[in-house]
């Protein structure tokens, strides 16, 4: 079955369909969103106990990642997962550097059950192909697993999808979760808003835990 029935025609397509390894070669040592929602993101993280202080070694996959990850305290292992090799290689969190392009191959080059989390931030919208690529998630992922999606309300319009940018901005969680349920793997996930109402970048969360025994 096709995991894309029922979208629109062109809804994963894009204004710039050049490869994406021409645009994302100058590296981009900037912050993506805003000190509050880099804080929301860290937030998430140690609450999902998979940083640093979870008490425990963790290993960590970050998706589509660049030079910062915005853990509070870093995991034990951090997989960085890009399209720069400069901007992974300033990531200081990092202990293993991946370059690869998730549109281009929707497999993540790691074994199955590898990592005890993956999380992906303020990228989910440049994916052409995120069904697979988070059907892949869940192999990496080990039973019992999260999966953390975090995004707001900033990207660059030429490389997002079509169909991420003409859906309403307060229901790009419903989206994205939906899209992790047609991944499969997955329990139900669950869509929250990390940031209080006003001035400032939003920031939203998908969460879903790797079931066990999928």
């Amino acid at each position: 079955m096709d995991p894309y029935t029922g979208f629109p025609p062109g809804f994963f397509s894009r204004a710039d369909e050049s490869p994406d390894d021409v645009f994302y070669r100058p590296e981009r040592l900037v912050s993506h969103i805003d000190d509050g929602a880099i804080a929301a993101v860290g937030e998430l993280y140690a609450e999902l106990g998979i940083d640093g202080g979870a008490g425990r070694p963790v290993r960590v996959l970050d998706l589509m990642s660049s030079w910062i990850s915005h853990f509070r305290r870093p995991p034990a292992e951090l997989v960085v997962l890009g399209m720069n090799a400069r901007e992974l290689a300033a990531n200081a969190a990092a202990t293993e550097r991946i370059v690869h392009d998730l549109n281009a191959d929707p497999r993540i080059p790691l074994p199955d059950g590898d990592v005890d989390a993956v999380v992906c931030c303020v990228s989910i919208d440049y994916l052409t192909r995120p069904v697979e690529v988070l059907a892949d998630v869940a192999r990496v992922l080990r039973p019992g697993g999260v999966l953390a999606v975090t995004f707001s309300n900033r990207c660059f319009p030429t490389k997002a999808v079509r169909g991420w940018l003409l859906t309403p901005e307060e229901r790009h969680g419903d989206l994205v979760a939906e899209l992790v349920r047609r991944a499969g793997g997955f329990a139900e996930p669950e869509v929250a808003l990390r940031t209080a109402p006003g001035p400032g970048d939003p920031l939203w969360a998908v969460t879903a835990v790797r079931e066990r025994g999928a």
